[in-house]
């Protein structure tokens, strides 16, 4: 019974220290940070009623929200951390899975992959109606306009939108271009007057083109182009922990955020 006793003991001491450790990780890597912000997964229909796959990540219904959209190639993971992120600094967020997109690593587009079997066009612009149903779903969720954040392709979608849509207070665009003019016009005429916030910036290499995007726009103190000291990256992987340079993105991104909160 002794031996019983100090076996128990022992295991309890062990499990203790296990689970302790366990705490110390969910602090300090991204897949804890998710299980503390509990993602939530949800559906709902584009504007032409393809399902729509995202994640909400709620901190409070009174907190402002951002939707999050993604680049090519790319899907809602492309925000797997930033998202998370974004909540310490006070923000809800729906990262979305765009029809035109793809996998990372072993984590799928459910969106695109619909559209491929509804046999629905997955080009960029294809992928407007999907930014726009987000849009409506935040709104309707949290009853407030939302800010608008983009990754290269639908950076440049999101500039578009947020120039014509009430239910967007403010836009994020991480690498846009003008390569949707065809369909949408200039972006440099669509921006011409525009006033709402914005946070705008891109690669060292691709500075000079996305600056070139707002020469048309009369700067307001709520309208910020960066361009990072060190290289940088294409689209918002540049906040990725992995990104060499990243952390000054992160410092400029709070300031806006902040300053628009």
């Amino acid at each position: 019974m002794k031996n019983l006793f100090l076996i128990t003991a022992f295991l309890s001491t062990v499990l203790m220290g296990c689970n302790n450790h366990k705490s110390s990780s969910v602090q300090d890597n991204k897949i804890g940070l998710q299980e503390v912000n509990n993602p939530i997964p949800v559906e709902f229909p584009s504007l032409d009623s393809l399902m729509i796959s995202a994640i909400i990540y709620e901190i409070s219904k009174d907190s402002p929200v951002i939707v999050l959209c993604h680049q090519a190639r790319f899907n809602k993971f492309e925000y797997d951390g930033i998202a998370q992120k974004l909540n310490e600094l006070g923000f809800n967020c729906i990262a979305i899975d765009q029809r035109s997109g793809g996998p990372i690593g072993n984590k799928i587009n459910e969106t695109s992959i619909r559209a491929f079997e509804e046999g629905k066009a997955t080009d960029y612009i294809d992928a407007e109606p999907d930014i726009i149903a987000a849009i409506n779903y935040a709104v309707a969720r949290y009853g407030n306009p939302i800010i608008l954040w983009g990754s290269s392709y639908s950076s440049t979608l999101a500039l578009y939108i947020a120039a014509e849509n009430d239910n967007v207070a403010a836009v994020v665009a991480f690498s846009p271009g003008n390569y949707l003019s065809e369909y949408k016009g200039s972006l440099l005429d669509v921006l011409y007057g525009f006033n709402k916030p914005m946070f705008v910036t891109s690669s060292k290499r691709e500075a000079e083109g996305v600056k070139s995007l707002l020469q048309k726009v009369d700067m307001n103190e709520n309208q910020i182009l960066f361009e990072p000291t060190g290289e940088g990256h294409h689209g918002s992987r540049a906040l990725w922990k992995s990104q060499p340079g990243g952390e000054e993105y992160w410092i400029a991104v709070n300031e806006f955020l902040t300053s628009i909160k």
